[in-house]
């Protein structure tokens, strides 16, 4: 199940996020969605660290971290990074988000089906990101098939 992390000061932001999006923004293909929410950028940093998120949205007003700044410093920081869905305040902030190297952006007001497209894109771009498995090789070192 592929777990999405939603960051973001205000709860009606995160709870805003998990409504529009739904569990099954990508219909069966991708299966269900799990949530689970932070409230601090340090929360969001240990998770991240920790493995297991398979992308993020997060909240460019949040505070005293916003998101784009959470996001440039995940970019750069992290070095197999989640893909990233950076929610702005208005338009004219686009080119913070791209400075933020967020993978997507949108500009409230959300629009339910362009959440739940947005998160369907970063999960389906998580899933490419994934390694090659290892070729599995036998006790004399000849390959086995998968």
């Amino acid at each position: 199940m592929p777990t999405v992390l939603v960051y973001g000061d205000d709860p009606a932001f995160r709870e805003r996020i998990r409504l529009a999006a739904g569990r099954l923004p990508g219909g069966a293909a991708l299966g269900p969605v799990d949530y689970v929410e932070a409230a601090a950028s340090g929360a969001v940093v240990r998770a991240v660290d920790a493995g297991g998120i398979d992308a993020l949205v997060l909240d460019g007003e949040a505070w005293p971290a916003g998101g784009l700044g959470v996001c440039r410093q995940l970019k750069h920081e992290v070095a197999v990074c989640p893909p990233i869905l950076v929610v702005i305040a208005r338009d004219a902030d686009r080119w913070l988000a791209k400075w933020s190297m967020a993978d997507e952006v949108l500009a409230t007001p959300l629009d339910p089906e362009d959440v739940a497209a947005a998160i369907t894109r970063l999960l389906t771009e998580a899933v490419a990101q994934l390694p090659e498995p290892a070729p599995r090789k036998g006790l004399l070192g000849r390959l086995l098939p998968s």
